[in-house]
């Protein structure tokens, strides 16, 4: 059983969700509004929320983006539920950190799916106390910190994922193809621009670190054998 929030100001899709997870065995909790989503989300400590872009006090964006960016809650898996299907909105959402997207109307199967399948990575992530180095970079995945020459960095959950994705795989290129099922799974409906996109912002935000993420032409990326270069 899980801990799942909703975050949802439709009173009727509010209530078959909370029917529906709940009849999956899910224990659920329900907001109409950003403020108190929010609220509920530093003090239930839900496993996954279900969050609307469209909420009357706030955008679901800035949800989305208060709850990756806290400590306390950075690691609570989000789904964004929307009507807005264009791929940038889509981008948009999974660089501010969401888990997945589901477009409104949707199936409530599929919804249910979704949240068994996000539930199950997350149970499934191997748990480690033991940090990655490598040259400037320092990985703790247990903490979900990433240090740069001393210096914290805070990246969303997609872009750790992204790093730990190449980092355990390095000097073995990884297709776009690749990253897009391992990092963002096969319920993501996105191109290989997205991959793109998150190298683009993770390099930035290691700074020097950044060189360690080597782009082979044509094929994808990966990460260097060795830290000699800085």
């Amino acid at each position: 059983m899980a801990r799942v929030l909703v975050v949802e100001d439709e009173a009727d899709l509010r209530d078959i969700l909370e029917y529906n997870l709940t009849e999956a065995g899910h224990k659920v909790m329900l907001a109409a509004t950003a403020g108190e989503g929010l609220r509920m989300a530093r003090e239930g400590r839900p496993d996954l929320v279900l969050l609307d872009l469209m909420l009357p006090d706030m955008a679901g964006t800035e949800v989305c983006r208060a709850i990756k960016a806290d400590p306390a809650t950075r690691g609570t898996r989000v789904v964004i539920v929307t009507a807005k299907g264009e791929e940038i909105d889509r981008v948009v959402g999974f660089e501010l950190g969401a888990d997945d997207y589901v477009v409104k109307p949707f199936s409530v199967r599929e919804m249910l799916l979704r949240v068994q399948a996000i539930l199950r990575r997350s149970a499934e992530e191997p748990a480690t106390g033991r940090a990655i180095e490598f040259g400037k970079l320092r990985v703790d995945r247990d903490a979900h910190r990433v240090v740069v020459g001393g210096e914290e960095v805070l990246l969303t959950t997609l872009e750790f994922k992204l790093l730990v994705t190449l980092l355990e795989r390095k000097n073995r290129v990884q297709s776009r193809t690749v990253l897009l099922n391992d990092v963002w799974g096969i319920e993501a409906d996105i191109t290989s621009r997205t991959v793109d996109t998150h190298v683009k912002r993770l390099r930035e935000k290691l700074g020097d670190a950044g060189q360690y993420v080597e782009t082979v032409r044509g094929v994808g990326y990966r990460f260097s054998e060795t830290p000699e270069k800085l």
